[in-house]
């Protein structure tokens, strides 16, 4: 048996047993209490692997999966509590590829670019590039998902551009480093895997539902790619 496998047999047999026990139990037959006459007997009997009619399971392995699958469905349930786009009825296409997108940017297992052109309260025509998971990190959606707010640009997101006063802002981020004097137009370097994302209109497939002036670009964690 390899070692996945071995993983695998390990982790159906804690996921059906409560306890270490409750596993032990399973493997002694009546006739074994019968000539053994001690329950304790017995269960240290399967642990070692005299008696029994299963997969033998050392203690630690069954105590380390069972920790590490609570872990995991805690992370889990913790992660589900923290998508503010859970249980919204969306109707703008825009906000239901940002639901759709919100999961997995704030796991990091992929990383999401956002390209808005719009118009800000003073009626001031504005664009750039935001870094959908560290927005996540560092700002509540909760008001954009539920339609109190639009998600525009801002001087501190990785590219900002005023149309009417003619500002221009560009910022590297936690995830991206920006190259702004690239002869071919702005480029970003993703950190985690030095991959450059081209954000060129004529480079970026544009998802169904997005428009030019809302559109999301993918980079993917490098387990991923």
């Amino acid at each position: 048996m390899d070692q996945d496998e071995a993983l695998t047999t390990v982790d159906n047999i804690v996921t059906q047993f409560n306890t270490y026990e409750d596993f032990l139990d399973s493997q002694i037959t009546t006739l074994d209490l019968y000539y053994l006459e001690d329950e304790g007997l017995a269960r240290q009997l399967v642990e070692l692997g005299y008696r029994g009619t299963g997969e033998v399971v050392k203690r630690e392995d069954f105590e380390a999966r069972k920790a590490a699958i609570e872990i995991a469905r805690l992370a889990e349930r913790t992660q589900k509590k923290t998508l503010t786009s859970a249980g919204k009825d969306l109707h703008d296409n825009f906000l239901k590829a940002l639901a759709v997108r919100e999961e997995d940017n704030r796991s990091g297992k992929v990383s999401s670019v956002i390209f808005i052109r719009d118009k800000n309260s003073h009626g001031q025509e504005v664009s750039g590039y935001i870094d959908y998971a560290h927005r996540l990190k560092t700002e509540d959606f909760e008001v954009y998902f539920s339609g109190k707010k639009r998600l525009l640009p801002r001087p501190t997101d990785m590219s900002f551009y005023n149309w009417d006063s003619h500002i221009a802002v560009w910022n590297s981020t936690p995830n991206y480093q920006v190259i702004a004097d690239n002869p071919e137009g702005l480029l970003f370097k993703y950190k985690r895997d030095r991959k450059i994302l081209n954000v060129d209109p004529k480079e970026v497939n544009i998802p169904v539902g997005e428009t030019p002036e809302h559109r999301t670009a993918e980079s993917k964690g490098v387990s991923n790619r």
